[in-house]
């Protein structure tokens, strides 16, 4: 299997005594700053794994993955193809990054984006860097700037993503919303964009201004990093 997977990572070993309470301890003291990858990813196993040690399957989650982050924004049918790995670990996984991303979200809602434009590409990185195929999300903004709706609007291929100007004129009008931004990712790792790309994001900006509909921006966002066509002055 592929990130040097092996079964015998996955014994049942016995944890020698008291080593989640000191890695407990450990967090309390100095949280997670004072942890590596592997030992956070472990203390959130043991909840799932209650009699196992933890830590041979947590270095073998981040070998194949790559990254914590990586690790809980896995697609469920890829890690249910890790040997082990069971239902209740996939949900605790899945929790955690829900509610990593509704922390995030909420602290991006507090402030109008553009003074908070750092939260917004982070929160935008946390929710679909890791996507393996193509989404196209909308974030609106009511006349302060502020956040009043955050919405997928299309799902796509590992490379393609249908887009409906008409569609997202009538969403903003029907939130009133004044301004929006364009994301969407690419699972290629890559954030260049596209021709396509462009043209399509030329499209929705030429529709919406006559409409009183602000395109901010445009973000492409990948896992080696983002594009903001704004600052490449394609808006």
């Amino acid at each position: 299997m592929a990130g040097g997977l092996e079964e015998e990572d996955l014994a049942a070993i016995p944890e020698g005594t008291g080593h989640r309470e000191r890695l407990r301890e450990r967090f309390r003291k100095g949280g997670a700053d004072a942890m590596p990858d592997y030992e956070l990813l472990e203390l959130l196993l043991f909840r799932a794994i209650p009699r196992r040690d933890t830590k041979p399957l947590a270095k073998l989650l981040l070998r194949h993955f790559g990254s914590f982050a990586e690790v809980i924004s896995a697609p469920d049918e890829r890690l249910s193809k890790i040997p082990g790995l069971g239902e209740s670990v996939i949900t605790e996984l899945k929790v955690v990054r829900a509610t990593a991303l509704r922390l995030i979200q909420g602290e991006v809602r507090k402030r109008p984006v553009l003074a908070a434009w750092t939260d917004v590409i982070g929160y935008c990185r946390a929710a679909m860097a890791f996507e393996t195929k193509e989404q196209f999300r909308i974030l609106f903004l009511d006349k302060r700037n502020r956040i009043i709706a955050d919405e997928v609007q299309q799902r796509g291929t590992v490379d393609h993503t249908p887009v409906y100007v008409r569609e997202i004129v009538k969403r903003a009008l029907e939130l009133s919303a004044t301004a929006i931004i364009l994301v969407h990712n690419h699972p290629s790792g890559d954030p260049t964009p596209s021709r396509a790309d462009i043209d399509m994001t030329k499209l929705i900006v030429s529709t919406s201004k006559p409409l009183g509909i602000l395109v901010h921006d445009h973000l492409i966002i990948a896992k080696d990093g983002h594009t903001s066509f704004k600052s490449k002055g394609l808006i």
